[in-house]
């Protein structure tokens, strides 16, 4: 097989599985918030469609260079991943995993605070907050300028920082999952997590809620460190599921009346 073939191959498999990953996560928290909260997504069906629709194009801009990368570590060698947990201290594990989101983090704060100047965020950021609220399908929601963005941070860390790829897996998983949870439309972490010292640190929904309420503020993905370090932390937002449920009666109301 030549090379191309396979990089292609490579590309097209991390396509997939950045896709079925990103279905599962958002299909699976989306069917928690139906349980948790009925009604909360009501009248929201053609944004659902178009979250979908953005994300899974965000799924092969995500998956073409992590299919690359994967090839060349395969094959060649490439990239700072490593297999034989013996190679690093124990130790070194939870600090990697830690320097990958907070250079993951410190990335997407300044890219994402430059996306809410007028131009880029016209051009690009617009689409992701199309989405009015949120809901879990939204977490890859982006125009493939801001996808772009993204999909360039963990290839690149790879090369820079070693990692066992158990502690890899660990990232994309925490990624993933926050991507989702930060979206959905209420708050999944207990509140003494929430309005405690981790929560003084750490971004939940609740933090991220008050980012697509007032946009200019609250930029972090996984910490409030450099929110709090420039000024743009402006605390926890609220949920108005009063709202959402006024919306579903009033569907529910139409749908009888026709």
């Amino acid at each position: 097989m030549s090379a191309g073939l396979a990089i292609l191959l490579s590309a097209l498999a991390m396509t997939a599985i950045v896709g079925v990953r990103y279905l599962v996560t958002s299909g699976g928290f989306a069917w928690l918030t139906r349980l948790r909260h009925p009604g909360l997504y009501a009248g929201q069906d053609g944004q659902m469609k178009k979250e979908i629709g953005w994300s899974l194009a965000s799924a092969a801009i995500y998956g073409v260079p992590a299919g690359v990368v994967a090839w060349g570590w395969q094959q060649h060698g490439w990239t700072r991943i490593y297999t034989d947990v013996a190679a690093w201290p124990l130790w070194w594990l939870p600090v990697s995993v830690f320097l990958y989101l907070f250079a993951h983090d410190t990335w997407f704060y300044w890219t994402h605070r430059w996306m809410h100047r007028p131009r880029p965020f016209r051009i690009a950021h617009a689409v992701h907050h199309a989405s009015r609220p949120p809901t879990a399908w939204a977490a890859m929601s982006f125009h493939p300028v801001e996808a772009l963005t993204g999909a360039v941070v963990i290839p690149t860390l790879v090369f820079l920082i070693p990692i066992h790829a158990a502690a890899l897996g660990l990232v994309l998983a925490i990624m993933t999952v926050m991507g989702v949870t930060n979206h959905m439309g209420w708050e999944l972490f207990p509140r003494w997590i929430v309005d405690g010292r981790a929560g003084r640190w750490l971004i939940t929904a609740s933090h991220h809620q008050r980012h697509h309420r007032e946009y200019r503020c609250n930029y972090g993905l996984y910490f409030r460190f450099w929110d709090r370090l420039c000024g743009t932390d402006r605390g926890l937002g609220t949920f108005d599921h009063g709202a959402a449920a006024g919306r579903g009666v009033a569907r529910s109301g139409a749908s009888g009346a026709a």
